[in-house]
């Protein structure tokens, strides 16, 4: 494995960070910057321009292990430090973040496509794990325990599990790598990290940042190549002792087959299929505002994109007409020139668009605004409406993951409910209703991990983010998203 740092390979797409030493076209293990052995390179490109940015080394799974090796050399040091030590070096990773945002949006929305706002909305977002985490580092959670037994005293400690493997999707490149990753340092464990191939610049960014505020060699590896290649040792290495993956719940499936024969502890984040239902009684000028953001924002590809729009039947049309107004002033364009909607990330998400918006309307659905790709690039799909959408059309049972809206009248609320529960997938629901008994009985009913009552934005570091059913199994975020990294270990002390 050569391990260097060469300036020429720098891409002239990033001409303008006022940092280059920013972009790493490189991994990061047990603290050297490496090529692959094999100098194989994986060629990253602009969503926007089809362009390409640079490239990234293809890792082994020779290598892969390798930095398995160097997490493991470094844990026990790691986890020795004192909380509060751990929290000190956390820190200055969080105000490196802050202090280079401006660049880190830029190399995200190069490589993501997201238009530069949400980028920089985004850098925030990744911030607040780091700074939520370094805090939560200096409060491990010691119970006494009240002995059942003469002469004993009873103790449960948690304790750092050891190794952490922390696959990340494209739509999200530097919060998704935070939030898993502050928790586990945090915690007291060390780190492999997989990036997406379609964006491992910010991943890489992660790194360096991390190298400057103090990680110690080995705590954070950054390993790009091939998912096939790289993760597949991760599953199957007794090493490896805690997985956690955002994708797909199709890939989290394999990834949960594949980890049975090592039997480590996974937090599976994966896919949703959001139901945002609207009451007849709710202020229906602000439900369309929230169903608009719920549903374009980061052009569609987040897994909390309300999926399914239930209207209640006496405002469907009042509804139906104000959305398609909102929807038709989106505008859309590049990342860097910062509008509301940017490229999708490759043609499959494009075919997957065309696809659904094809069986809707074959099924008798209408097509109310857009449909259609959009003269701007080969990756741009015009913000589209479909009203009338019936319950057998693929996009009401699959995750469209674009910029398509899909409408359907409701006339019961006992009905609505059972629709919205009829899914494999349970991440998110949107409930707009001004009858506060609705509220309560709804939260209550809806299969969901997190539900959104009138409003569209949930997320954040102190809360528990995560689904049920297909969506996934623990919760990243909150205090529970540290102790996904921790065993318990029960002491029992007898001092006769």
């Amino acid at each position: 494995m050569s391990c260097k740092y060469d300036e020429k390979k720098r891409s002239d797409a990033f001409m303008h960070l006022k940092d280059p030493r920013l972009l790493k076209e490189f991994s990061y293990i047990n603290g050297q910057w490496c090529d692959a052995t094999s100098g194989r390179q994986i060629t990253v490109t602009d969503p926007s321009t089809q362009l390409t940015l640079g490239s990234v080394p293809a890792m082994s799974g020779v290598e892969s292990a390798r930095a398995v090796g160097a997490a493991e050399d470094a844990f026990p040091s790691w986890a020795a430090l004192l909380p509060q030590e751990r929290s000190v070096i956390l820190r200055r990773w969080f105000d490196l973040l802050k202090e280079h945002k401006e660049d880190l949006a830029f190399l995200m929305t190069l490589e993501q496509g997201k238009p530069i706002s949400e980028s920089r909305g985004e850098i925030d977002y990744a911030a607040d794990f780091i700074e939520f985490y370094a805090e939560e580092a200096k409060r491990p959670n010691i119970e006494n325990v009240t002995s059942h037994m003469s002469g004993g005293e009873v103790e449960v400690w948690r304790e750092p599990s050891g190794v952490a493997a922390l696959i990340t999707p494209w739509n999200f490149p530097c919060a998704m790598i935070t939030r898993k990753a502050a928790a586990a340092l945090a915690a007291g464990c060390t780190c492999v990290v997989h990036p997406s191939k379609e964006t491992p610049f910010s991943a890489t960014a992660l790194a360096e940042l991390g190298e400057r505020a103090g990680f110690p060699a080995g705590i954070f590896n950054v390993v790009t190549g091939e998912p096939d290649e790289v993760v597949a040792s991760w599953t199957e290495d007794k090493r490896v002792r805690v997985l956690s993956f955002t994708g797909s719940t199709e890939i989290g499936r394999l990834l949960y087959q594949q980890s049975s024969s090592s039997i480590k502890r996974l937090v599976l984040e994966l896919g949703g299929h959001a139901p945002f239902i609207v009451f007849a009684d709710a202020d229906i000028d602000h439900a369309v505002k929230c169903a608009i953001s719920a549903k374009f924002a980061t052009s569609g590809q987040d897994c909390l994109a309300a999926n399914r729009m239930y209207i209640e039947q006496p405002i469907y049309d009042e509804f139906t007409r104000k959305f398609v107004a909102a929807a038709k002033e989106l505008t859309l364009g590049r990342g860097v020139d910062d509008p509301i909607i940017g490229p999708l990330m490759n043609e499959n998400a494009m075919l997957k668009q065309e696809a659904h918006v094809a069986d809707a309307l074959g099924k008798g659905a209408k097509l109310l605004l857009g449909g259609e790709r959009d003269p701007l690039g080969p990756l741009f799909y015009k913000p589209t409406v479909l009203g009338a959408v019936p319950e057998n059309a693929l996009i009401f049972e699959e995750e469209t993951f674009g910029p398509v809206a899909c409408l359907a009248p409701f006339k019961a609320e006992d009905d609505i409910i059972a629709k919205a529960n009829d899914s494999d997938y349970g991440l998110v629901a949107y409930v707009h209703t001004r009858d506060p008994k609705r509220i309560y009985t709804a939260s209550r009913a809806l299969q969901y991990g997190m539900v959104a009552i009138n409003r569209t934005k949930v997320t954040g570091a102190p809360i528990p983010f995560g689904g049920m059913k297909q969506s996934g199994l623990g919760r990243e975020g909150a205090r529970q998203g540290l102790e996904a990294f921790t065993e318990i270990k029960y002491v029992c002390r007898d001092y006769a």
